[in-house]
């Protein structure tokens, strides 16, 4: 009787112990980041960042934590990556390259030690940098975006690629910008007196009737060609060296506050038949229609 009453309590102990450990959460639970997209992990296999060394949707975390460098952009050709859930986990990133791939949305909020970060040739559609404050250059270009948000946060970006996308309106907020690369968007209106630092200016073909440079005081290139200009103030950009504003259709162009300039194209204005410039202003380079002439006083 005693013998049985042991065995029963023993197999009491072992049941209990076994009903307690199925209650204890997994210690290895947040040792791993998800990985849903075959082709990101294949990447990371390949390139010796997830370490043990099999597609199975996951990896180790301290993996992630380590890296600084991530470039995901295959030489040469388009990747296949469309998804890259799991980015999240590699916080400490300075340097991003997913340029090629297949990504349609990209979430980096987590990714706050970014200062490169090349996106393009992708189908984002938007993108939110809000809380990217370290971001010293944003290469964007070639995908489908409407929308950009979060450059007012990124206090200390220099250089902004967004050619090639499907932006209406702009308002840059940005004082440490020093280039703005947006041409072949959709632009009809862009506010850039924040960006009281930018030397070069691209904007060509878009449909921008005005744009105000006023505050653009450093600027040195400004390439408008292939817009709806019908006037611009240069009044106040001094140090402007090189001035696109072909097939526009301006009705008056005075570049005789730009002493420094050495390159001008205005050809293709239909309307613009003088352009004025400064008494003994010479400027080494002109491009401009048989129609139009440069002279000291435009009536």
């Amino acid at each position: 009787m005693k013998k049985a009453y042991a065995i029963v309590a023993l197999s009491l102990f072992f049941l209990a112990a076994c009903s307690k450990s199925d209650e204890q959460p997994n210690p290895n639970e947040d040792a791993y980041l998800y990985i849903p997209d075959p082709h990101f992990e294949t990447v990371l296999v390949e390139q010796g960042i997830d370490t043990d060394g099999t597609v199975d949707q996951q990896m180790l975390r301290t993996d992630a934590e380590k890296l600084t460098y991530l470039d995901l952009s295959p030489p040469g050709q388009f990747g296949d990556i469309a998804d890259l859930t799991g980015i999240e986990g590699f916080v400490n990133l300075k340097f991003l390259a997913a340029s090629g791939q297949k990504l349609e949305e990209i979430d980096l909020s987590a990714n706050t030690q970014l200062d490169t970060l090349y996106l393009q040739a992708n189908y984002l559609t938007h993108i939110d940098l809000a809380n990217n404050p370290n971001l010293l250059l944003v290469n964007a270009e070639s995908n489908e975006l409407t929308s950009i948000e979060g450059l007012s946060e990124a206090t200390q970006l220099k250089k902004l690629y967004l050619s090639f996308n499907n932006v209406e309106d702009l308002q840059l907020d940005n004082p440490a910008l020093e280039l703005l690369h947006m041409g072949q968007n959709l632009l009809t209106s862009i506010d850039i007196s924040g960006a009281v630092n930018l030397k070069n200016i691209f904007l060509i073909s878009n449909a921008l009737t005005t744009v105000d440079l006023s505050q653009n005081t450093l600027v040195e290139t400004i390439l408008l060609s292939d817009n709806a200009i019908q006037t611009i103030d240069l009044s106040r950009n001094s140090n402007l060296t090189h001035l696109y504003i072909s097939s526009n259709t301006l009705t008056s162009l005075d570049v005789s506050s730009n002493h420094e300039l050495i390159d001008l194209r205005a050809d293709r204005n239909p309307t613009l038949s003088c352009i004025k410039i400064g008494s003994g202003q010479e400027i080494p380079t002109v491009s401009k229609s048989d129609y139009q002439e440069l002279n000291t006083v435009c009536e």
